[in-house]
């Protein structure tokens, strides 16, 4: 243990040596070290771990980032292993502002969908209020006409259901979580959102139009940060031809570089006259009352999943906002079976 380790910790270097070492890491982390520690020692695989590691001063913890590699003797045998960790406290701290401005910037943008969501909710809550009343008037009867009354149950199921469904869509937008990488079929999440979108789009004249390639692989990304890519592109359309009407097409190909691509079209003015290149930057907007955070939340999102965004239509009919992301590995991904 060099003089820096110890002068941090407060250890002793008999204390440092033995297991007290484990008295400095967080309690939280402990277990998961712990179990990375003797996976590494099984597998002679190096360790890579991150956890918060108290000071001995004061008693407060910072994130560190622990790596041991194994040292081999000439036949391969470990005789001992070499280990550093390496203060990311900041490093964490600007992790955690980026989680939160996304986080707040989706809420935000949820925000001007609340006369969506109250049509969405609408529908099903009528369609339910509807048929309990015709049911109740079937078993009122004399006799009553149960047959008729569960079919106007069934109808509340199922009314119940895409209420429910709803809700989950839009409460996976508020929640503040990780990011989870998994395999996602992009079109499915197009047609989800299309679907959240289309009573904002309704209210002002706008209709939504999915042209979609459907053979497409899947990727692995977190599904609720391309909602929230989705979302911003779709209002953002939505915004430039809601005094007009107008239509929104959503389209998703295979692109040029092997990657999936997805555009976002509107018939509208088209992007601001010589401010193509301001518009995914951090707090430039076009809008009075607009954060201009939105397109720069998405280039973050999408570059952090090892794609690119763009837009063509500067000063002209229409604008279009085009992003890839990388297909996962073919043999990651289900056949696809034609219609």
């Amino acid at each position: 243990m060099n003089r820096g380790w110890l002068e941090y910790t407060g250890l002793s270097p008999e204390e440092a040596s033995a297991s007290g070492w484990e008295k400095t890491i967080h309690p939280d982390d402990l277990n998961r070290i712990n179990e990375r520690w003797r996976a590494s020692e099984t597998t002679g695989q190096p360790l890579d771990a991150e956890a918060r590691l108290r000071r001995g001063s004061d008693g407060v913890y910072r994130w560190f980032l622990i790596r041991a590699v194994p040292v081999r003797d000439k036949r391969g045998k470990i005789v001992k292993w070499c280990g550093a960790a390496t203060d990311i406290e900041d490093r964490k701290h600007a992790e955690q502002l980026q989680a939160d401005v996304t986080h707040a910037s989706r809420v935000s943008t949820m925000g001007e969908m609340v006369a969506s969501i109250s049509h969405e909710l609408a529908q099903p809550i009528t369609v339910t209020t509807a048929h309990a009343k015709a049911s109740l008037r079937w078993l009122q009867r004399d006799p009553p006409d149960v047959t008729e009354a569960r079919k106007g149950t069934e109808k509340i199921i199922e009314a119940g259901a895409l209420a429910s469904e709803i809700i989950n869509r839009l409460r996976s937008l508020y929640k503040k979580a990780p990011p989870k990488q998994e395999l996602v079929p992009i079109n499915e999440v197009v047609g989800e959102m299309a679907g959240m979108m289309g009573g904002e789009a309704r209210g002002h004249g706008v209709s939504i139009h999915t042209d979609l390639k459907y053979d497409l692989l899947m990727t692995v990304a977190d599904r609720v940060q391309l909602q929230q890519v989705l979302m911003n592109l779709m209002l953002n359309g939505i915004e430039a031809i809601k005094d007009t009407g107008g239509v929104l097409t959503v389209k998703s190909q295979l692109g040029e570089d092997g990657q999936i691509e997805i555009s976002v079209n509107d018939t509208g003015p088209g992007l601001p006259l010589g401010k193509a290149d301001q518009i995914f930057d951090a707090f430039f907007t076009t809008k009075p009352e607009g954060s201009g955070m939105g397109l720069a939340i998405c280039k973050s999102i999408v570059e952090l999943q090892g794609g690119r965004i763009w837009a063509n239509g500067d000063g002209g009919s229409g604008a279009t906002f085009h992003f890839t992301l990388p297909a996962a590995p073919a043999e990651t991904n289900p056949p696809v079976n034609a219609a």
